[in-house]
């Protein structure tokens, strides 16, 4: 197991000099050779014995060397020039070393590459650098230098003073590495703990991840489509849940402090929402709610979040709403391809219906979609000036029929969306319920007489026409109108005969529009907004952006031009239903 290499294998004492060379319970130090009153060989070998078990008894491995290199006089006329310790690949010289000659001996020690070998000093004549060799690897080197050439029990005498440094190396070795072994053991056990916790956690959250999928699955399965999952993810997480469509409406609520009445959507903060939400990787917070965005196949169909005021969620409850999400997914693509289907059927149905069909044929098909023709009906066309009529608005007005309870068929035809409804609308309910879903109150809405059989609704679709555009030129032509409300315009559309009609207007008309044409004036139009005005002198010349005095005179003029007296009733009826005409049937046209 390798090491870190360290960076002080020697202990030094405070004391000045040589480092526990006089302390109690060792041996004296005997750097250098022997003097001349050099002690017994007895006191030598008792002083080598004390030395050996003083190396033993010592755990730290460059003390072990240093007591070597401070004792190596007790085994002759010897002198320690230098010490190592082997560490990680490294020699580590010992503080203790001479450094007179250091390159030159740290050079010669590495040269020998873990052999005994000679070792040149000036001024000595003998010099070894000896191994201090275990069982398994080298520990380090004693380099030795003699001002003579030992004899042969000096020499036996320092092979052994080697070994025995040697073997307590050893032995420091072995305990430093059981220390070692023993803190990697506990790391590793403290490690393989935690390791044990993180698996159980993680089996833990897999557990609880395929016990949410799998109630998410069945919840899915019963059939309770949005209110049973957002049910399902209160229980789960204990905040309130709620299913919202992209447009911001409320479609599900379950759990506590639902707002009453549900705020009204902002389109525009709708839109801001839903990209917020959808740059993110997962669930998002946005101010006290948890969201995640609906979205099968890339395409949003509205957004599941939480209500979390006191930021209590953690990664169960995250867990719990993606799931959720993911059910409610699948649920609304289901229900949307069956709507898709469902509005393909209705369409279809109701364009035979508008161009004409058998009333065998008609009542078999509405039951197979689920609508009762047997009900009297209402044709109801719709119109918005600042609105494309494409499938988005048509979708619109399907909406806001749906919102005021209209049962109906819809489809596009003649450039209006049209219902074949079941029931007489209110008279104001859809149009107020449109003008809020397109942001804009400019649109015309006509409805027809009742229809009471499928053969009737050609001819009624054809007075909801009528209606809409005697609407939309009239004075205030934004608004719903109805076709047997609308007294003697019902004769003044689609319907009558066209040649007899203009013959009508060239007779009450023909001399105005005349006059208009070659003085490039306005006579007729000043007409028609006289009558609509009610004959009101102030309000006919404000339509008109006029004076007054400038209105009096047109209609003197009109009077001379016509020769027609706007105070004669008849005249007034007949030049009133004219410019009806004029600019209903003929489009204002000379």
């Amino acid at each position: 197991m390798a090491r870190s290499r360290p960076r002080n294998l020697y202990r030094r004492s405070d004391r000045k000099g040589s480092a526990s060379r006089d302390s109690p319970g060792r041996p004296p130090a005997c750097r250098g050779p022997h003097p001349p009153d050099q002690p017994s060989a007895d006191h030598a070998l008792d002083e080598f014995t004390v030395l050996s078990r003083t190396l033993f008894d010592t755990p730290d491995e460059g003390e072990i060397l240093r007591l070597a290199m401070d004792h190596i006089a007790a085994a002759g006329p010897y002198s320690a020039e230098a010490g190592y310790l082997a560490a990680d690949g490294y020699l580590v010289p010992s503080p203790g070393n001479r450094q007179n000659h250091a390159l030159t001996v740290d050079r010669r020690v590495r040269e020998l590459a873990g052999q005994d070998g000679p070792v040149t000093v000036p001024g000595r004549s003998w010099g070894q650098a000896l191994g201090l060799r275990g069982l398994e690897r080298l520990h380090g080197y004693l380099v030795v230098t003699s001002p003579s050439r030992p004899s042969e029990a000096e020499r036996s005498l320092l092979a052994t003073l080697v070994r025995h440094t040697a073997a307590a190396l050893s032995v420091a070795f072995a305990h430093r590495r059981r220390r070692e072994e023993a803190v990697e053991l506990h790391r590793l056990r403290e490690e393989r703990a935690a390791l044990q916790r993180q698996l159980i956690a993680v089996v833990a959250e897999l557990a609880y991840g395929r016990a949410v999928h799998a109630l998410m699955a069945d919840v899915a399965a019963s059939g309770g489509g949005e209110e049973a999952v957002t049910r399902a993810l209160h229980g789960l997480t204990g905040l309130p849940a709620l299913v919202e469509d992209r447009f911001g409406r409320l479609r599900s609520w379950a759990g506590p402090s639902r707002p009453d009445p549900y705020p009204e959507p902002n389109p525009v903060r709708q839109d801001e929402l839903l990209h917020a939400v959808a740059r993110q990787p997962g669930p998002a917070r946005i101010k006290d709610r948890l969201i995640t965005l609906i979205r099968p196949h890339g395409e949003i169909l509205g957004m599941l979040a939480l209500v979390d005021p006191q930021g209590e969620a953690d990664r169960h409850t995250m867990l719990a709403l993606e799931q959720a999400a993911t059910s409610l997914a699948l649920e609304l693509a289901h229900l949307r391809n069956l709507a898709e289907v469902e509005l393909r059927l209705h369409r279809e149905l109701a364009d035979d219906l508008l161009a004409g069909t058998d009333d065998e044929s008609a009542y078999a098909r509405s039951e197979a979609v689920g609508h009762d023709l047997h009900r009297s009906h209402y044709i109801v066309v719709v119109q918005w000036s600042d609105r494309a009529v494409d499938d988005s608005f048509a979708q619109t007005v399907g909406r806001a029929a749906s919102a005021v309870g209209m049962r109906s068929l819809l489809t596009r035809r003649s450039g209006h969306v049209v219902l074949v409804a079941d029931d007489r609308p209110h008279a104001r309910a859809l149009y107020e319920a449109l003008a809020l879903e397109t942001g804009t109150p400019a649109g015309t809405i006509g409805v027809s007489a009742p229809c009471d059989s499928p053969d009737d609704i050609p001819q009624r679709f054809q007075e909801a026409q009528r209606a809409l555009e005697v609407r939309r030129h009239s004075r205030e032509r934004y608004g719903m109108t109805f076709f047997d409300e609308l007294g003697l315009y019902r004769i003044l559309g689609p319907g009558n005969d066209y040649g007899e009609l203009e013959a009508f207007v060239h007779e009450w008309l023909g001399q105005l529009i005349d006059y208009d044409a070659l003085h490039n004036s306005v006579m007729t139009e000043t007409l028609a907004r006289y009558f609509d005005c009610g004959g009101n002198y102030d309000e006919t010349a404000a339509s008109l952006a006029i004076h007054r005095s400038t209105l009096r005179y047109r209609l003197q003029r009109i009077r001379d031009i016509s020769g027609n007296d706007l105070a004669n009733v008849e005249d007034r009826l007949n030049l009133q239903v004219a410019t009806r005409v004029w600019k209903i049937v003929l489009g204002g046209l000379g």
